[in-house]
């Protein structure tokens, strides 16, 4: 509803009891109510999933319009990054967040830092998705109030234009509450198990849930090895149990993002059940590195396969999982994909060892022969070393097309000697462009990046560090962070009234009147920040 309406709905409530209500401000209600638009994460859910929906449809029909998030492991890191883009670009549109199953396990974890192996608590999932909400609705609401309070004193110098300004901005105001894809990692159990975390996660308000097809109680980080992939049946089961959960719980437009480990891991701890030749299981276990055997020459606890006509013998390692063939890894991840898409995913996710164009395109080209729409979200990950990557990439291109390369040392290329060369130029340049070029190219839809605020507060810490704790002493806090923040139009430059003071006041006010006791007077420090932020 409108600021207006709800003022005059809230005077009508008042005016019905009869004067026993005559101390509530109906446009101090209607400014609360404002501030607390989404008053459920189930509210957040089915608002960021349309939003999602609509964001999918855009890209169907132009693939420049593809969306972006960053990972972000506490709700603070979230709300500055969604004030931060707001400040920027005006507007929210096509950038959600990130939530990184990876980030909880090293930092959010009661064990305390943990690998990326789903032994993190199943509850800090849905924990931190209400955390991070939690200080998007705060971003809103100090929005707001700064807004009021632009209102107030318009009204107050009796200047009826900047009061029309005001309220225009009141009533188009644009929220920071943006979609999250949250990281269920591999369900963490069963279906049954994944069918209740996911629910947790969307009524915490995730409406986008991505789930991965490692065995859960052998899962690892798709960038480190021995990844253990099941078969696709037992994947369509977990599926499944998120788009119940969705369903159940009145979220039709949730959207679940099927991730696909295929082409990293080379082992399976299962032999899929077949019914028949060229069902989902005997595709599944044709991948199997096996070897032809005489009946005779089987012994006891051999696992044996028939296969037209022929006993295979699948290699069974110490560990007593089993192997696929090498160089399969591409086959299995089309197929995985196209079963996931064929079995209610919405959006695939392809975890590869590096960022190549060509290398994802070639197998969207081949996913998209069978399911036409199909659209990606990738990780565009701190695991790969962005730099050397692309300039081999550049080197290989060069090379290919005849340049002469010999002053390039391919195998040293991450050297700073590069970084102001015409290869370290191009290179950057098809980084800046990696984005852009493979939503085009290779149907990404979604980019995100897994773990950068993880970096980035470990990069700010150790240069505040070093200069601090060294001889520049306080102007190594001054000069390289309250500075820049000032100068820079950082929101929380203003601790106070980031943490929520202000709105505190209003509230003082609302409740006590002339009688409230303040904290934003003329002797708050803050007031030595009022031109900033």
């Amino acid at each position: 509803m409108s600021y207006q309406s709800l003022i005059a709905e809230n005077s009508t409530h008042i005016a019905a009891n009869n004067g026993t209500w005559d101390s509530i401000s109906a446009e101090s209600v209607a400014r609360m109510q404002l501030q607390n638009r989404f008053q459920t994460g189930l509210d957040i859910a089915r608002y960021t999933a349309k939003i999602m929906r609509e964001d999918m449809a855009a890209y169907d029909a132009d693939p420049a319009q593809y969306t972006q998030s960053l990972g972000c492991w506490h709700g603070f890191i979230a709300q500055q990054k969604m004030i931060s883009i707001k400040k920027h670009f005006g507007t929210t549109k096509k950038r959600y967040l990130y939530l990184s199953g990876w980030m909880i396990a090293a930092l959010r974890s009661e064990f305390g830092p943990l690998p990326d192996q789903s032994m993190h608590e199943k509850t800090s999932v849905p924990a931190l998705i209400g955390e991070l909400y939690t200080f998007l609705r705060q971003a809103d609401s100090r929005e707001l109030n700064l807004l009021f309070k632009d209102l107030d004193d318009a009204r107050a110098a009796n200047d009826a234009a900047k009061e029309a300004q005001a309220l225009a901005k009141i009533e188009n105001h644009e929220t920071h509450v943006v979609p999250i894809i949250a990281d269920i990692d591999a369900g963490f159990g069963n279906a049954e198990a994944t069918y209740l975390l996911a629910k947790k996660m969307i009524e915490a308000g995730a409406c986008a849930l991505q789930i991965e097809n490692q065995v859960s109680d052998e899962k690892q980080c798709g960038h480190q090895d021995g990844k253990v992939t099941v078969p696709h049946e037992d994947f369509l089961q977990k599926i499944r149990a998120c788009r119940y959960a969705f369903l159940e719980l009145g979220v039709p437009e949730g959207i679940i993002v099927a991730r696909t480990d295929s082409l990293g891991a080379g082992l399976t701890k299962q032999i899929a059940v077949s019914k028949e030749a060229g069902d989902l299981g005997d595709l599944y276990n044709s991948f199997l590195d096996c070897e032809e055997i005489d009946p005779s020459t089987a012994q006891n606890g051999d696992v044996i396969l028939n296969r037209n006509g022929k006993l295979l013998k699948p290699k069974r390692l110490p560990s007593n999982l089993f192997q696929f063939r090498s160089g399969t890894g591409e086959d299995r991840c089309v197929l995985d994909c196209i079963t996931s898409l064929q079995n209610g995913a919405d959006l695939i996710w392809i975890e590869t060892e590096k960022p190549h164009i060509e290398q994802i395109a070639g197998m969207v080209d081949r996913i998209r022969e069978v399911v036409p729409n199909a659209k990606l979200a990738y990780n565009n990950s701190p695991s790969f070393n962005w730099t050397l990557n692309f300039r081999q990439q550049v080197f290989d291109a060069w090379a290919a097309e005849g340049k002469d390369v010999s002053a390039y040392d391919r195998a040293n290329l991450m050297s700073a000697s590069y970084d102001e060369t015409e290869l370290g130029a191009q290179a950057d340049m098809w980084i800046q462009n990696f984005q852009r070029d493979s939503a085009k190219r290779a149907g990404i839809f979604h980019h995100l990046i897994t773990l950068p605020t993880y970096h980035t507060a470990a990069l700010s810490t150790d240069n505040l560090a070093k200069d601090y704790f060294g001889e520049m002493g306080m102007l190594g806090y001054v000069a390289g962070v309250q500075r820049k923040e000032i100068r820079q139009g950082i929101a929380c430059v203003k601790h106070q009234n980031m943490s929520g003071s202000d709105i505190g006041d209003e509230h003082k006010e609302y409740f006590a009147g002339e009688a409230a006791l303040k904290a934003g007077g003329k002797d708050n420090t803050m007031n030595q920040f009022s031109n900033a932020a």
